[in-house]
């Protein structure tokens, strides 16, 4: 199992390289348009990330917290959109390990903690991370993270 401090290390990586040179590994397609008309798999959904890497998900996977508070914070970044395709607040890296997570059908614990990464560190101008109430057993007051 991943610990937490390990998680937040990866994050800080993702967010650097993200925002250095924009670059991330593309195992889904980039959108060319939103006026193409997409359709899923019978069973799945489709969604988007901020760097244009298109996800086909299992419906099941909506039960998930973390994809959950994934809606949740596009909805407040992006709004409902209307006429076009459902864009998260993260990049693909990220999302590509968020699907694997669910996948794996992680712990509550594990789910938990990469929801407050998700939180903190996409889309937020928030530049701390408050540990202590996410891992108060394990005694960390808090970690830095630079958006």
């Amino acid at each position: 199992m991943i610990s937490l401090k390990r998680l937040i290390a990866i994050a800080r990586k993702w967010q650097r390289m993200a925002g250095i040179k924009r670059r991330s590994i593309m195992f889904s397609q980039p959108r060319k348009s939103h006026n193409k008309v997409v359709v899923a798999d019978k069973g799945h959904f489709v969604v988007y990330t901020i760097d244009n890497g298109r996800f086909m998900v299992p419906l099941c996977y909506l039960r998930s917290k973390i994809f959950r508070e994934l809606f949740r914070m596009s909805e407040e970044q992006f709004g409902l959109p209307a006429d076009g395709p459902i864009t998260l607040p993260c990049d693909t890296a990220f999302m590509e390990y968020v699907v694997s997570l669910v996948h794996k059908h992680v712990s509550l614990e594990l789910e938990n903690a990469v929801q407050l990464v998700a939180s903190f560190g996409f889309g937020s101008s928030c530049q701390c991370l408050a540990i202590e109430s996410a891992a108060p057993s394990q005694g960390l007051a808090s970690c830095p993270i630079t958006i």
